[in-house]
Order: C-alpha cells, then sequence, then structure tokens
C-alpha cells in the first residue's frame, strides 16, 4: 500500500512539469501579457513599463521565464498578480474555500441522492418509479446549467427567499460562529441545487445499469438459492459490486471541484475560484493561471488516489500493491 501511495505521489512531478510547460508556452504564444493594459495607457512613464518587464521577466525568452517561475514554485513563491494587485496564494486562498464547499456539497447531495434512486429504479425495473426517475434523469441532462442557474436567480429574485449573490452577507464578519455556519449555508442553497441536479442525472443512470448488471450475476443467483435473504443480496452482494464503477470516477470529480462550477459561479455571483480562474485567462494573468492548473494537476493525482483507496477498501479482491501504476 505504502509503494503504491509513493509511486502515484512521484508520478505527480512529471505530470506538473509537463503540463505547466504546456500553458506556459500556450500563453507566450498568445499577443500581449498581463502588463498590456499598463502599456496602452499614455501617461505612464516608458521607464516604469520596463523596470516591470524586467521584474516579471518579461523581456527575456520564455524558456528563461518558465525556469524563473519554477524555481520560485520550488521554493512556495508563486507570483504575484499585476491584475488584482495581491500574491497569487493570497488570492486563490480567498476563493478556494467558497469553491472547495460549492463543489463538495453538490457533488454529495448529487452522490446522496443518486445512489438510492438508480438502486430503487434497478430493483423495481419497468416499474412506475423507474420510467419517472428516468423520465426526470433525462430532462435534467437536456437542461443546461446555466439555463437552471438563471431559473435559480429568477426564484430568488422574485420570491426573495435566497440571496442573489455572493458566499456570505455583508455583516457575516461581525456574526457568531454558529450564525456565520448558518450565514454560509444559506448562500450555498441555491448554487448547490443547480449543480447537483445534473450531477443527480447522470450518478443514477449509471447506478441503475450497474445494479441491473449485477443483478444477473452468477453469485446472486447462487446467493439466493442458498437462501440468502433478498435484502442480504441487494445491499450487500450487489450494491457492493455495482457502486465500484462510481467510486472509480470520486478522483475525476474531485479534480473538477475546482472548474466544474464555473458556469453556476458567474452567473449566480458566486466568488468562487472557477470565475477566478476564468477572469484570469481573460487578463492573460499567466501566475494565477498557472497556480491554478498546478492546483487542478495536484488534485487529479490525489483524487485518483483517493478513489483507488476507496475501491480497495470496497472491493477486497482488489490489492493495490500489485498494480503497476
Amino acid at each position: 500500500m505504502i509503494a503504491f501511495i509513493l509511486r502515484r505521489l512521484l508520478t505527480l512531478v512529471p505530470l506538473l512539469l509537463a503540463v505547466t510547460l504546456l500553458v506556459f508556452v500556450l500563453m507566450t504564444l498568445a499577443p500581449g501579457d498581463f502588463l498590456t493594459p499598463i502599456k496602452m495607457q499614455r501617461d505612464v512613464p516608458a521607464g516604469l513599463i520596463e523596470q516591470l518587464e524586467n521584474d516579471f521577466g518579461l523581456n527575456q525568452p520564455w524558456y528563461v521565464q518558465y525556469a524563473r517561475w519554477l524555481g520560485n514554485v520550488v521554493q512556495l513563491d508563486f507570483g504575484y498578480s499585476w491584475s488584482f494587485k495581491v500574491p497569487v496564494v493570497d488570492l486563490i486562498g480567498q476563493r478556494l474555500f467558497a469553491t472547495f464547499l460549492l463543489s463538495l456539497f453538490s457533488m454529495l447531495l448529487a452522490w446522496l441522492v443518486a445512489v438510492p434512486l438508480g438502486v430503487l429504479a434497478a430493483i423495481y425495473k419497468d416499474s412506475i418509479f423507474d420510467r419517472i426517475s428516468s423520465f426526470l434523469a433525462y430532462a435534467a441532462l437536456s437542461v443546461p446549467e446555466f439555463f437552471l442557474a438563471l431559473l435559480a436567480v429568477y426564484l430568488a429574485a422574485r420570491t426573495g427567499w435566497f440571496p442573489l449573490g455572493g458566499a456570505t452577507s455583508i455583516e457575516h464578519d461581525f456574526l457568531p460562529l454558529g450564525a456565520q455556519i448558518v450565514d454560509r449555508a444559506y448562500h450555498l442553497v441555491l448554487p448547490v441545487i443547480v449543480l447537483g441536479i445534473g450531477g443527480v442525472a447522470g450518478l443514477m443512470r449509471v447506478m441503475r445499469a450497474n445494479f441491473l448488471d449485477a443483478i444477473r450475476a452468477d453469485y446472486v443467483q447462487t446467493a439466493r438459492a442458498k437462501g440468502v435473504p433478498e435484502g442480504w443480496v441487494m445491499f450487500k452482494h450487489v450494491l457492493r459490486n455495482a457502486i465500484n464503477p462510481l467510486i472509480s470516477s470520486l478522483g475525476f470529480a474531485f479534480s473538477g471541484l475546482l472548474s466544474g462550477s464555473l458556469v453556476v459561479e458567474i452567473v449566480m455571483n458566486y466568488p468562487g475560484l472557477g470565475n477566478l480562474i476564468y477572469q484570469a485567462f481573460l487578463r492573460e494573468d499567466q501566475f494565477v493561471v498557472l497556480a491554478s492548473i498546478l492546483l487542478s494537476c495536484v488534485m487529479l493525482v490525489i483524487g485518483n488516489l483517493l478513489a483507488d483507496l476507496c475501491l480497495a477498501w470496497s472491493d477486497p479482491r482488489i490489492r493495490l500493491e500489485n498494480q503497476d501504476s
């Protein structure tokens, strides 16, 4: 187990180098840089622009800039965001927690709803419940997230039941701890529901198909022939094998926590990391973009590692020590 974890963590190094190098080259090939808006201002002295280019290394070849940035990253210095006038670490730290809560709770909502619905739809195959749940799943998959977000904003504006945007209220910092938790949860309700609906539809269909395949397996017929209670067969044997593919997808879901909420954050005015990355791309703020890509790669590897560990815990037949990757 320890050797498997170490191998996975070691694969993180070449992955980070390759991805960040590719992103750095692409951003270098794009016209302009994050100092372009300043260069377009007539009242900015040319000496100041030249000094800023020297400070950020923009007057050097791209490979020198990349090596310089990489050396700073090793020292845990991710650069300075000229667009937002703050260090990159502070900027990402301000937005990361909000996006993490939004994506995490939407993923939990999707799992808590989709797994029971998928199991019941498979057990009662071709029933009224199965047909209705399948219809709702296809309907949810057909509706884009941005449209659901617009409907949620319209609902909040018409009824006043929910806030129109933001992660907290204005007086959040002056509230006691319990009230701060309630305030943040209140602002999360609509965004979590909007993000969770699409996840529920997709996971439910996968869970239903996996459960139906597992029901037809030979070990299920053997268990029934031995007189094992039906409930024990369904939830001890069938469910445990049918849920394995969903556990395997946890790694990609975990890595998608940063960017998966981009559309919802923009439409619902939620101050998250996805919206920040989008603005950084538009402003060619390469240090923010590179730090975000770096964080996404780390979360992808960690997410896949956690998924493999959960899969090994769920299915004793899997032995991670014998795997090559």
